[in-house]
């Protein structure tokens, strides 16, 4: 007979046979096992990673980069991406087995065991370091493995499970694949690299807090104290509108720092365009808390990705015009 107990140090609700127990693989498929591993790599946040990614090493070569260092990039960045991801799955699997939104993720679903992934996750980790320490440098390989070990160690076992500010330091992270980009094509990380980098870092901070305020309880009942979780809903819209702002000066110091480098008015006017959308959508999600009305979160949410998308897909138009 098996008997459950509370973990010490795990989310609520979650017992000692949900939590550590190996279980056997689900008898899928190869279609649906690869459907497993794929999910475990979470491929739209690769995908938004990539989008920054390519159009950084455009602006750094003058155009289009070497290809075989583009496509290094790509395929190492893709597997460093999936193989943090698969990791923060492997040891979020407590919380994901409680929260809504990703109690159909494989491990708490069953599809995998832990063991599987880690394994995966950590071969994955490998060999994108050693993709990029055989085909970049040193810059760009160091920096690399440093966003893995951040995302995974610093970020998912420490940050993500004690402060509100996880949301703040974990944006690290998610914007080193612009300076990674940068450092694979010069060797170097210049200004204008570290502007871009800014842009992604503080647009994390409004895209995530729509995200945490649409799955507040979600969060909650896990016992992860994002910030709509704990401070109060004029804290949140105060750090959404204060990011967003911040992310515009961001995006408005890229133009003058990479006018040498070609950039001209086909992003100035775009970064003005989608930066002032970008804002409004915040300030009317604002609006609506204040009110007391249905905040809409997710209409911040997805607009954010969009403001991204087109302001670095701006960014490649300059550098190749």
């Amino acid at each position: 007979m098996i008997t459950e107990r509370p973990v010490p140090g795990r989310a609520v609700g979650v017992t000692e046979r949900t939590a550590d127990a190996v279980r056997p693989e689900a008898r899928l498929d190869l279609v649906g096992l690869l459907r497993a591993y794929l999910a475990l790599c979470k491929p739209q946040i690769v995908e938004l990673l990539l989008v920054t990614t390519v159009p950084t090493m455009m602006v750094a070569a003058g155009g289009w980069p070497d290809l075989r260092t583009l496509a290094v990039v790509l395929i190492g960045g893709a597997m460093a991406g999936g193989a943090a991801s698969a990791l923060n799955c492997y040891i979020d699997r407590d919380i994901d087995q409680v929260m809504r939104r990703t109690k159909r993720r494989p491990l708490p679903a069953n599809a995998v065991t832990p063991r599987s992934v880690l394994i995966f996750g950590l071969t994955m980790a490998v060999i994108s370091v050693a993709l990029m320490a055989v085909f970049t440098n040193w810059l760009a390989t160091a920096l690399t493995a440093a966003a893995i070990f951040y995302y995974d160690v610093v970020y998912t076992l420490w940050l993500k499970r004690r402060t509100p500010a996880n949301t703040f330091w974990g944006g690290i992270c998610g914007s080193a694949p612009v300076i990674i980009g940068w450092a694979a094509v010069t060797g170097t990380v210049s200004p204008l690299a570290w502007a871009l980098f800014a842009v992604v870092f503080f647009w994390q901070m409004p895209h995530f807090y729509a995200l945490a305020i649409k799955y507040k309880d979600d969060y909650a009942r896990a016992g992860i104290p994002m910030l709509p979780v704990v401070r109060s809903a004029g804290r949140v819209n105060f750090e959404i509108i204060f990011f967003t702002v911040l992310t515009l000066a961001s995006s408005f110091a890229v133009w003058p720092l990479g006018a040498s480098m070609g950039m001209g008015l086909i992003y100035g006017i775009t970064a003005a365009v989608v930066g002032l959308a970008f804002l409004v959508e915040a300030a009317l999600l604002v609006k609506r808390s204040r009110a007391g009305e249905p905040t809409k979160p997710m209409r911040l949410f997805h607009w954010s990705i969009t403001y991204l998308t087109i302001l670095f897909i701006a960014v490649a138009v300059d550098a190749l015009v």
